[in-house]
């Protein structure tokens, strides 16, 4: 099981990302780094551990208030190693701009009315985020209902859950993996401790976006070791 670490940009800093509360969101302190900036907490979370892909969501971009790409530009170029999974919606066009090093993401919350017909030209150059807010999902049920364009990779996102330190959608997570056995599914929002990443591996969850476990200390170097 991959431990994927997350930064939410806002502004130009990262942020405190708390159950999907985006007006709330306030620039990330944390123990690993001085300061917000972007560069300060990946070099903060590569001292934590050596990452290999860094999820990256585009808050601006998501809420259609500007973008990040200059600067998401720059630490692809300054982080060659890492692999990015950059999360900033689906443009007008449908087709995401080409990444340097990483993959786009495009959340269900960006898949609406004629948008989810960009879906079929996709194929398999990104990842789904199956976005949910408590029992609901954002976007399109039908999402749900016709798997036909996913590609193999498949995140489900619990909003309400994210920062709350309340623990994984375990339920859900299990629906998902007896449904779609062939997919790999990651896991984001609720992880608490060593103990959620056991159990979700045992699940057969092929990877964990985290970000509120890592900056409090509850998940040590010699955990994060254990994993992929």
């Amino acid at each position: 099981m991959q431990i994927i670490p997350v930064i939410d940009l806002l502004k130009g800093c990262v942020v405190h990302a708390r159950k999907g509360r985006r007006d709330s969101y306030r620039p990330m302190q944390t123990p690993l780094c001085s300061g917000s900036s972007p560069r300060a907490v990946i070099d903060g979370l590569l001292g934590l551990h050596r990452f290999k892909t860094l999820y990256v969501a585009d808050l601006d971009a998501l809420m259609g208030e500007g973008n990040h790409q200059a600067l998401l530009d720059c630490l692809q170029r300054d982080y060659p190693r890492l692999h990015f999974w950059i999360d900033r919606g689906i443009p007008p066009t449908g087709l995401p701009a080409p990444l340097a090093n990483g993959v786009p993401v495009i959340g269900s919350e960006s898949l609406v009315g004629e948008r989810l017909g960009f879906l079929p030209g996709l194929g398999q150059e990104f990842i789904l985020s199956l976005d949910f807010m408590g029992e609901g999902l954002l976007g399109d049920e039908c999402l749900l209902e016709d798997s036909t364009f996913w590609p193999d990779t498949i995140i489900i996102m619990s909003l309400s859950r994210v920062g709350a330190n309340e623990g994984p959608d375990f339920e859900r997570l299990e629906g998902f993996r007896a449904r779609w056995p062939e997919k790999n599914i990651i896991a984001a929002g609720g992880v608490r401790n060593a103990d959620d990443l056991i159990r979700l591996d045992g699940l057969g969850i092929g990877g964990v976006l985290l970000a509120s476990a890592l900056h409090s200390g509850a998940l040590d170097p010699s955990v994060l070791r254990g994993y992929a």
